[in-house]
């Protein structure tokens, strides 16, 4: 038996000798938990820290009131009931341990002996429940306990040197927490304070050097002054110097001096410094053997060492070693591996680094300390991959991560702002590919967080800085506000200055200046700036070595400065140095980077402007060459394939090159892929404004100039209202599937389904929902794979109905080209007369001038057609659908004529209708309604909406058609209070907006019904809509070939037929022309049948014409089947 079980034997024998009432029982059960606690410290045996526990209560209860035994009773159970919180993690043991604490402060004096040791337990267990809770003020408590313990002591007692270091490493703690620098100030004074106290040989004074070096070091870190640095490695040496071979904190100091000559190194390149921290770490690594708490992280600091030395003396076997290191640690091993990845470009060092990643995530609970640096490594990785394969969801996870990692760090936690810079980094990614601003704008404040972070002196200022700078400077290329660009030029020159030669940012600087100097050149023309942005790209070559990662980039600026600079001042060696520029950067890059198709279209256009300057045909056929290697494109296009592809398009056909009709293929090909990549939302339609432009259309000359015309008809398809074709693949008729059997009928289900919600996802509403949409896409390609497993289904396309028929009915005829003798310029010229005439409609001489527009419709453009239509034997009334392009859209083509006695109007000889696209009409005609027995009519009118005029005649004309088809039809009307936007429908009030055209609005009595509220609608079997109402086939002035306008938008929701106005309407005329147009919409059997809408409104404008005035006669158009 030991000395301590045989005095815990003792106690008990005393206990019982005193029994309850005994005047020293409460001694005594004080004295057996004190040996019993000491035994369980020595031990570890819970129960008798637990019998120690229920002593000191009962010793308590029967103590007396004053002092000094309760305060002693109080601090003993205290402390005990704090040993098992560390023990169980029970917070209550906690709770109670504090308020205990409190308590025997309260009954001890100031002059008390015990209240420096009151103070000082309360502090630390205050500490220990901020680190479970997180509460500052917890914290903030614990710091001023120990303020108010040295104030206590005597400035020579002994155990002042221990309260000096507590207090400071508080104070560090808080500074990590806050980034409030005087409380690093503070901390480092006090750790001056306690060195002081210290001898030179004292066992505590190694430890006292380690904390004011740690402290230095991490001011050195914020503030860059050398001098701190400098001081932490003297003090590191001399901790080290103290803690001689088997010192047990021998590998700490090692660690530690190691870390602080890196940070050196890193600042001044010296590599004596470098080659000393390898040393020391690997000595620190031989201290910490397999299973050493510490071992992983001497393993991942080595190997953060070696991978410095390696992009200093390129030596692969020291980046290998690295990668071998990081294994072991299981902390972040992926970094490495993307090194090596960047350096050999094999793709699975890149995979296992995202696969390692995710492991080291899942070994560490969500409250880990290490969480949010585990998912910033995981984020970058992910970035990684996405920079080399192109797939989005890469990055769009990236992006998550890091937004997921930031929301882990308090707003001064010391590796903020480099989780800020990382999200910020891939925010600009995802604007470089997709062009979304709002992800730029984010990325541009995510920055000045961060360098607001990092002020004059924090060692990564100068990165900060530059990112900011670079995002400005994509601001500014959008949106042309010189102030950005202004502002990031003197960004740049700021951390330039940050990065003297040597200095591992310096290349990085110089090039980023450059760029924005050449920029500001570019728009004001200023020769100094291109010439600045030259010698600033020679100084960046001149520091890459020849296999620098960046060094074809490199290689590519200075190219494309040499060749703005020939196109200013004609020399000629400027050009050819830009050729040999170019090839060399051309030659570095492998076959599927994402920057090559950027490389290819400089090369090529350099070349050919050489070839305009020398006539070398040698030098034309390369360029086309180049280009040819896009249409072998191996990764998914980015925006910059896509503006390349449009590039090489226009330059075959300046040339009149035989590659042209490829060129557009390949462009629309890769627009295919660009829209893919977006939501169908309307918050990114400028996107794909921007994208579209007039491809189509462009495509569609090029193919008639070849003779290629059924390719002309494919191309202007693919290329035209790209934003409905993208809704419409979550929209496709599922008639026949429904009805092939059980099986057909559930997956008919399930694609109706997926597909609503899907386009719901991108649609309701701006907020970040791309894991959503990811997981639905993944299920909606899906279940297209499994329709078209299902028999007789392996060719369903939920796009685009294929154009040309397969199967029975009219034989496919060629189209045929009916050459126009008028320009573009003439078209635009004729269009913009026409809008600026019906503005003047109402007016006295505007019926001249419309007779004589419909005279030149006629002349220039209807005529012809009218001509090869009779040609082909298109016989009388027949029903034409116009299928306008660009300009054409805005033109009453369905109302041109001569206009003249004894001369028949196109409305004479055929009927017309419209369409967006062929792909639409088609649609429309594939689509049979599922429910033969009933019919089911809305007509809503709305005569005194939220805003705008009133509107006199809404009620009779609801009476109208109320009066045809109540009768026939299960009929529902909805007039004025009842008109809102709840109900959904089509209303009378329409507000066009062809700025903003997703604004476009009904104006209901509740407020605007917006195009983009239309859209996700989910109707059940439309067929067909009157809009009587104003402009409601007026779309977007600047994508007149998107059609985005009330009429198109119908028919998106389902409505096969539809009439809409191209201008605006006079009130009495939508009801005479609603009386008139319903009795002939009823088919011979008494339904209602959408198919005679076309005829319908013709019939009932022909017997309108002497009643209203002409262009109320042709206001109204017909879209459809």
């Amino acid at each position: 038996m030991s000395d301590l079980d045989e005095a815990i034997e003792l106690h008990r024998g005393a206990l019982f000798l005193c029994p309850p009432g005994h005047s020293d029982r409460s001694m005594s059960l004080n004295n057996l938990a004190l040996s019993l606690r000491d035994r369980f410290l020595q031990r570890g045996i819970m129960s008798d820290l637990d019998e120690a526990i229920e002593l000191y209560r009962a010793a308590l209860l029967l103590g007396s009131s004053g002092p000094p035994d309760r305060s002693t009773f109080l601090n003993n159970l205290a402390h005990s009931l704090r040993d098992r919180f560390l023990r169980r993690g029970i917070m209550s043991d906690l709770d109670e341990a504090i308020e205990l604490y409190r308590a025997a402060l309260l009954i001890c004096s100031s002059g008390h002996p015990g209240r420096s040791i009151f103070l000082h337990n309360l502090a630390l267990s205050l500490q220990d429940r901020f680190q479970q809770r997180g509460i500052m003020s917890d914290f903030d408590e614990a710091i001023e306990l120990h303020r108010d313990v040295l104030g206590l002591l005597p400035p020579r007692d002994s155990n002042r040197i221990i309260f000096l270091n507590n207090l400071a490493m508080y104070l560090r703690d808080r500074f990590q927490q806050r980034g409030i620098m005087s409380d690093l100030d503070e901390a480092i004074e006090l750790h001056r304070a306690a060195l002081e106290l210290i001898p030179p040989h004292h066992s505590n004074r190694s430890g006292s050097l380690n904390n004011l070096a740690l402290s230095l070091r991490d001011r050195f870190l914020q503030r860059g002054i050398m001098s701190d640095l400098d001081e932490a490695i003297e003090l590191n040496q001399a901790a080290l110097f103290l803690r001689p071979p088997g010192h047990s904190e021998r590998s700490t100091s090692l660690n530690n001096l190691a870390l602080s000559l890196q940070d050196r190194f890193r600042q001044q390149s010296i590599m004596s410094d470098l080659d000393e921290t390898i040393e020391l770490l690997r000595a620190a690594l031989f201290l910490r053997p397999p299973g050493h708490s510490e071992r992983s992280t001497s393993l991942d600091n080595l190997a953060l060492s070696l991978r410095d030395r390696f992009l200093q003396c390129r030596i692969m076997s020291e980046l290998d070693e690295a990668i071998e290191l990081h294994r072991g640690a299981l902390l972040p091993p992926p970094p490495r591996l993307r090194d090596r990845f960047q350096r050999r470009g094999v793709m699975s060092d890149l995979d296992e680094a995202i696969e390692l990643h995710r492991d080291a995530l899942l070994l560490r609970s969500s409250g880990h300390p290490g969480q949010s640096a585990f998912l910033n490594g995981l984020a970058l990785s992910l970035r990684d991959r996405f920079l080399q394969r192109g797939i989005m969801s890469d990055l769009d996870e990236a992006i998550e991560i890091h937004k997921a990692a930031l929301e882990l760090l308090p707003p001064h936690h010391s590796n903020r702002s480099a989780s800020l810079n990382n999200l910020a980094v891939s925010l600009r990614d995802r604007f470089l590919q997709r062009g979304v601003v709002s992800d730029l704008d984010e990325a541009i404040e995510r920055h000045r967080d961060a360098l607001l972070l990092r002020p004059h002196g924090h060692s990564e200022r100068s990165i900060s800085l530059n990112n900011l700078a670079t995002c400005l400077r994509d601001r500014f290329q959008q949106r042309e506000i010189m102030s950005d660009l202004d502002e990031a030029i003197e960004l740049h020159r700021s951390a330039l200055l940050l990065c003297p030669p040597g200095h591992s940012d310096q290349s990085m600087s110089l090039n980023n200046l450059a760029a924005s100097l050449r920029d500001r050149f570019l728009q004001r023309g200023i020769m100094s700036d291109l010439d600045e942005a030259i010698k600033l790209h020679q100084d960046v070559l001149e520091l890459l070595p020849p296999h620098h990662s960046y060094r074809s980039m490199s290689l590519n600026n200075l190219a494309i400065c040499l060749g703005e600079r020939f196109q200013q001042r004609g020399i000629m060696s400027d050009l050819d140095k830009a050729i040999e520029l170019y090839r060399a950067a051309l030659e570095l890059l492998p076959t599927d980077h994402s920057d090559r198709s950027l490389f290819l279209n400089s090369l090529a256009a350099s070349l050919r402007a050489r070839f305009q300057e020398r006539g070398v045909q040698s030098d034309l056929d390369e360029a086309f060459s180049l280009y040819f290697q896009l249409s072998h494109l191996s990764h998914a296009a980015s925006r910059t394939d896509l503006s390349v592809a449009k590039s090489w398009a226009a330059s075959a056909h300046i040339l009149n090159h035989d590659s042209a009709l490829l060129a557009y293929k390949t462009a629309l090909k890769f627009l295919d892929q660009q829209v893919a990549l977006l939501s169908s939302s309307s918050n990114h339609f400028d996107v794909i404004r921007e994208a579209v432009s007039s491809l189509a259309t462009d495509a569609f000359s090029c193919s008639v100039r070849r003779g290629a015309l059924t390719t002309a008809v494919e191309l202007v398809e693919q290329g035209r209202a790209v934003f409905w074709t993208q809704l419409a693949r979550f929209s496709t008729p599922l008639d026949q599937l429904s009805v092939s059997g059980d099986t057909g009928t559930a997956l008919a289900e399930e694609f109706k389904r997926l597909s609503f919600r899907l386009r719901n996802a991108f649609d309701q509403s701006t907020e970040d929902k791309s894991s959503q949409v990811r997981q639905l896409t993944m299920q909606w390609d899906d279940v297209v794979s499994r329709i078209r497993m299902h028999h007789g289904f392996f060719a369903f396309s939920p796009t685009s109905p294929v154009l040309r028929p397969t199967g029975s009915g009219r034989a496919w005829e060629d189209p045929v080209h009916v050459p126009l003798h008028l320009t573009q310029a003439e078209v635009s010229e004729l269009s913009s007369e026409f809008q600026s005439l019906a503005e003047q409609f109402g007016s006295s001489d505007y019926q001249l001038k419309l007779v004589s527009t419909l005279r030149k419709l006629w002349k220039n453009i209807v005529h012809p057609i009218v001509q090869s239509l009779k040609e082909s034997k298109v016989s009388h009334r027949s029903r034409i659908w116009w299928c306008p392009t660009a300009d054409f859209t805005l033109l009453p083509l369905h109302a041109a004529g001569p206009y003249e006695e004894k001369r028949k109007n196109l409305s004479r000889i055929y009927i017309s209708s419209y369409t967006p696209t062929l792909a639409t009409l088609i649609r429309a005609r594939q689509q049979v309604s599922q429910d033969a027995s009933s019919q089911h009519f809305v007509a809503i009118g709305q005569a005194n909406p939220d805003r705008g005029k009133g509107l006199q005649c809404v009620a009779p004309e609801l009476a109208v058609v109320a009066q045809h088809l109540a009768p026939i039809v299960s009929f529902t009307s909805l007039e004025d209070g009842n008109a809102t936007v709840e109900v959904a429908s089509p209303s009378l009030p329409w507000m066009p907006n062809r700025q903003q055209p997703f604004e476009s609005s009904f104006a209901m009595r509740d407020g605007p019904l917006m195009i983009k509220d239309i859209i996700p609608s989910n109707w059940q079997n439309p067929e067909f809509a009157f809009l009587s109402a104003c402009h409601t086939t007026v779309g977007d002035e600047k994508s007149l070939d998107e059609s985005i306008h009330l009429a198109a938008a119908m028919q998106f929701s389902g409505f096969r037929s539809v009439i809409g106005s191209m201008w605006s309407v006079d009130d009495e005329v939508a009801r005479q022309v609603a009386s008139a147009f319903y009795p002939n919409l009823i088919d011979d059997s008494g339904r209602l049948d959408c198919t005679r809408a076309a005829v319908a409104l013709h019939e009932a404008v022909k017997s309108l014409r002497k009643e209203i005035s002409l262009e109320q006669q042709i206001v109204f158009v017909h879209i459809g089947v």
